[in-house]
C-alpha cells in the first residue's frame, strides 16, 4: 500500500493570498502547500479521501487518473470544494465513481450540486454509495476502510483507517477532541497522519504540541502531521518533531 500526500495545507493553501510573512514567501517547495487530501493505493485499488479546489491541479501534477472510489471526512469547502472535477475518474467507467461520507457531508453536497444525486443521474458523475458510521468497516476492492468519528468545529467528521496487505493507514486531516472508542481504533497503526494547524492553541484544531502529545498516546509506528498552516516552516517543525514523526509535504510518498 502507497499514501500520497496530494496537498499537506490548510483551508486558505499556503502561500496565502496577500501574505508576507516568511513562510508564505518562502522558496523552498516544502512550504507550498495546496489543501490537504490523499490517495491511496494498493495493487488493484485507489482511493482518493478528500477534494478540495486544489483537485485538477493535484490530480494533474501527479498524473492521477484512475480512482475507484471517493472517502470524505467532513463538508467544509476544503475538503469537497472540487466536486465537479471528479467527474475526470468518471468519464472511462461503466458505472458511476462511489463516494463514502458521513450523512451531513452526503446531504450538503446534495444541497451544492443537485445535479450529480438526482435519480439515474448522470453515467459521469459520482453516486453516494454508503452512509459512513463510526466503526462499522466496509471493502473496496482489496481495500478495508473504518470510519473514526472526530470532533472538528461543529460539522459530523470523520478520519479514516485503510487497511491492506497487512498495513494500517490513519488519516484524521481535521479534529480537535476524539472519544476513547475513536483513540482506539486509531491506536497502534502503522503510519498516522493527523492534523496539526499551527503551534498556539486553535478552537477547532490540533495545534502540534497536543498533534505530538495524542500521537504518543496512540503510538503509531510512524506519525505525520498535515493540514498545516502558513505560520509553520517545514524544516522547522521537522526538526521540532520527536524522531517517529516527520511532516507532510505535498507530493510526500509513503509505502507500508
Amino acid at each position: 500500500m502507497k499514501v500520497l500526500f496530494l496537498g499537506s495545507g490548510t483551508s486558505v493553501g499556503v502561500p496565502v493570498i496577500g501574505c508576507h510573512c516568511e513562510v508564505c514567501q518562502s522558496p523552498d517547495p516544502h512550504n507550498k502547500r495546496t489543501r490537504s487530501a490523499v490517495l491511496v493505493t494498493t495493487k488493484s485499488t485507489t482511493l482518493l479521501i478528500d477534494f478540495g479546489p486544489d483537485l485538477r491541479v493535484q490530480a494533474l501534477r501527479h498524473n492521477v487518473v484512475t480512482v475507484d472510489a471517493v472517502l470524505c471526512t467532513h463538508e467544509h469547502l476544503d475538503h469537497v470544494a472540487g466536486f465537479d472535477d471528479l467527474r475526470a475518474f468518471c468519464w472511462e467507467r461503466e458505472h458511476r465513481l462511489p463516494l463514502y461520507a458521513g450523512a451531513q457531508c452526503i446531504d450538503r453536497l446534495k444541497a451544492m450540486y443537485p445535479w450529480a444525486f438526482v435519480s439515474g443521474g448522470y453515467r459521469g458523475y459520482v453516486r453516494a454509495r454508503g452512509i459512513c458510521h463510526a466503526g462499522r468497516t466496509f471493502c473496496v476492492g482489496d481495500v478495508e476502510v473504518q470510519p473514526v468519528l472526530v470532533e472538528h468545529s461543529s460539522v459530523e467528521t470523520y478520519g479514516y483507517v485503510v487497511r491492506a496487505g497487512g498495513a494500517s493507514f490513519g488519516y484524521v486531516p481535521d479534529v480537535k477532541q476524539m472519544s476513547v472508542t475513536s483513540r482506539k481504533l486509531l491506536h497502534g497503526l502503522d503510519i498516522l497522519a493527523m492534523d496539526g494547524l499551527c503551534f498556539p492553541p486553535h478552537r477547532t484544531h490540533l495545534c502540534i504540541d497536543e498533534n505530538i502529545a495524542l500521537m504518543r498516546e496512540l503510538v503509531p509506528t510512524r506519525g505525520i502531521v498535515t493540514h498545516i498552516g502558513h505560520r509553520v516552516e517545514h524544516h522547522a517543525l521537522e526538526s521540532y518533531l520527536p524522531d517517529f514523526m516527520q511532516p507532510a509535504h505535498d507530493g510526500l510518498e509513503l509505502e507500508l
